[in-house]
């Protein structure tokens, strides 16, 4: 029996996304990708999401690629500008589920600590989780185990007992490995129905 769902936050409630920044600073998708491929790459930013200062991050970055400075500071100091939004229908799915009172539902998220307070002030719906664990805060992330048994652990769930969404199909798989059962988002409408078989909604 499913007790608790854990939601990923980014790319499945929230739309985040560095391309709505970068797209008022280059002039084409292809230099955006370039750009997001080798300066400020996904891995760099999980280095933030992990524990390292936004600051100690962009120093490094600025020392490595000194041409791409201003693009580089813009990643933060900007960083509101890459908030799409909520996700709204996954947003009216967290809201369903957050009425039935068969489940407590979580939140599992890589997350910078120096962000996640801006989140949390525009998104209110970010409070009505039974628990939040951030990355940035506990100095791990996904897809590491020691990232998600802090949430089973803290919360006292059972991973039998536990659904895991995730846009990232690695995070999914690490979250399998570890005996709960995952979906990999791709849409609201896929995730009605992957929960619907599931019957949870």
């Amino acid at each position: 029996m499913i007790k608790a769902i854990i939601f990923d936050l980014g790319g499945v409630l929230i739309d985040w996304n560095p391309r709505l920044l970068y797209r008022k600073i280059f002039n084409s998708e292809e230099q955006i990708t370039h750009f997001l491929d080798n300066v400020c790459t996904p891995d760099w930013n999980e280095e933030q999401d992990a524990g390292r200062s936004l600051a100690d991050g962009t120093e490094l970055l600025v020392k490595l690629h000194p041409e791409h400075e201003d693009n580089i500071r813009a990643f933060y100091s900007r960083w509101t500008e890459m908030l799409g939004g909520e996700i709204k229908g996954t947003v009216e799915i967290f809201n369903q589920l957050k009425n039935d009172d068969r489940f407590k539902l979580y939140a599992l998220t890589n997350w910078s600590a120096e962000t996640f307070v801006i989140a949390e002030q525009e998104y209110p719906f970010l409070k009505q989780f039974n628990g939040v664990v951030v990355s940035g805060v506990e100095k791990t992330r996904k897809p590491h185990a020691e990232f998600y048994n802090i949430l089973l652990n803290r919360y006292n769930l059972k991973a039998e007992e536990t659904v895991f969404i995730d846009d990232n199909l690695r995070n999914v798989k690490a979250a399998i490995d570890l005996g709960i059962d995952g979906i990999h988002f791709t849409s609201a409408d896929d995730l009605k129905t992957a929960l619907q078989k599931r019957a949870i909604l």
